[in-house]
């Protein structure tokens, strides 16, 4: 199933894609959240399907939002491939670097990016993230499949000056606002033939900067599931972002690149769809 959420920003109605075209299934579930999830809510959306509903066909117009609804955390996976340690000239880690996202940094795969305040940084990274589909603690990693819902394309837009200048931890650099696009839909595993072996790509104004493959992370998903849920308890909703290839803005030579208003960022994965952002500067 590729499940989906639209509508005004807040007051999203839980949907499916079927054959690429919408539909409203708010009949059948509240939303996409940590109740729908904990309640196998899948397995219960797919027999409702498989009943063959009359379900409302959603315009093609409407706004999609995250397609799942504020987590109780969004994690994310730091220098997660080789090639981008390089390029940033950071050693590869011996062990997952965690950080954390603000949940209110998630938003619309199409929403406009706000540059913060005062930010002269403002960076991009494609990323696949993937979704906890029930509560996760100390999970063996022969068994860590069985906790994951489904998998999302995800953009974790990050400050540099905030992240790397200004003292402190990564999370300063990751949590503003609309700094988590998330979607178009959120895929259940049987929608995805090889989670390793995905490619990705993402362009600025037409033009490609990153190009790459989730056969190149350096940690896989089952491990990030055993690993992170040895420190804190996973629970159902919650999004983990696994890390960014190469091709990001402050890895730019001779000059890093960073965003600024008018900018388009456009970025996909394939058979998780694709988003687009346009880079707006902050207005009170």
């Amino acid at each position: 199933m590729k499940l989906i959420r639209f509508g005004e920003a807040g007051k999203e109605k839980p949907g499916i894609l079927i054959d690429e075209k919408r539909f409203d299934v708010s009949s059948i579930v509240t939303d996409y959240n940590e109740a729908f999830f904990e309640e196998n809510g899948l397995e219960k959306l797919k027999k409702a399907l498989e009943s063959n509903p009359e379900l409302p066909e959603v315009d093609v117009n409407v706004r999609l939002g995250s397609p799942v609804a504020r987590p109780s955390k969004i994690i994310c996976i730091g220098l997660n491939y080789v090639d981008h340690c390089l390029e940033t000239n950071a050693p590869i880690p011996a062990e997952p670097i965690i950080f954390f996202k603000s949940t209110t940094s998630l938003c619309g795969p199409n929403d406009n990016l706000i540059i913060p305040k005062n930010s002269e940084k403002t960076d991009w990274e494609i990323e696949l993230a993937f979704v906890v589909g029930k509560k996760a603690s100390y999970v063996e990693e022969a068994e860590a499949l069985d906790y994951v819902a489904g998998y999302a394309l995800l953009n974790d837009y990050s400050e540099r000056a905030f992240q790397i200048e200004r003292g402190g931890q990564w999370a300063k650099g990751k949590g503003s606002d609309t700094f988590a696009p998330l979607g178009p839909f959120l895929a259940t595993q049987d929608e995805i033939e090889d989670v390793n072996n995905i490619p990705m790509w993402l362009t600025v104004n037409g033009k490609k900067f990153q190009n790459s493959n989730t056969s190149n992370l350096v940690f896989k998903i089952p491990f990030l599931v055993h690993y992170l849920s040895q420190f804190m308890t996973l629970l159902p909703g919650d999004i983990i972002s696994t890390g960014t290839p190469p091709g990001v803005g402050l890895g730019i030579k001779p000059e890093p690149i960073y965003l600024k208003a008018g900018d388009v960022v456009e970025l996909g994965m394939d058979g998780l769809g694709s988003s687009k952002q346009h880079a707006v500067a902050y207005t009170k």
